[in-house]
């Protein structure tokens, strides 16, 4: 199963991102997607578990503020915020999460903490990132994808 990993798209689904989503078979997202026509645009490519960021507002009232889902055997936890993450990780193989825009993919005490970056608006000159991933029988491969950022 091939998932794709994003946050913090603030309102940009770029067309190098959906080149991207277009292969993936689920779709992971960490928050701030601040419109709902984005949600319905990412529903389009695959079945889409997606969190609430601090920038979804009213709109976003609806949408889980932390998610756990089984996917090809590998049970994620995906929350906006990494500071909210509960203490309790028992039965978590993957915490995905978003807000710093920063990538991060890390294994700590058994969990692999996973942070896609932002694949929205460039800021801070930060890098525009993404991730694919392919997890089956209990286990996860991750891909570190980077969007140019002179690409739309």
């Amino acid at each position: 199963m091939k998932l794709a990993i994003l946050s913090d798209t603030h309102g940009l689904l770029r067309p190098r991102v959906l080149d991207f989503l277009k292969t993936a078979d689920a779709i992971l997202h960490g928050g701030d997607i601040n419109k709902p026509a984005i949600v319905e645009q990412l529903r389009q490519y695959a079945p889409l578990y997606l969190v609430r960021g601090n920038n979804d507002k009213e709109w976003a009232a609806d949408l889980p503020h932390d998610l756990t889902v089984t996917l090809g055997g590998v049970r994620f936890l995906i929350v906006h915020n990494k500071k909210e993450v509960p203490p309790d990780l028992s039965g978590i193989d993957v915490v995905v999460f978003g807000h710093s825009h920063k990538y991060l993919q890390e294994e700590k005490d058994g969990i692999l903490w996973l942070n896609p970056g932002s694949c929205g608006p460039r800021r801070f000159h930060q890098e525009i990132t993404m991730m694919m991933a392919d997890v089956a029988d209990g286990r996860i491969t991750v891909e570190k994808i980077t969007i140019p950022h002179e690409a739309p």
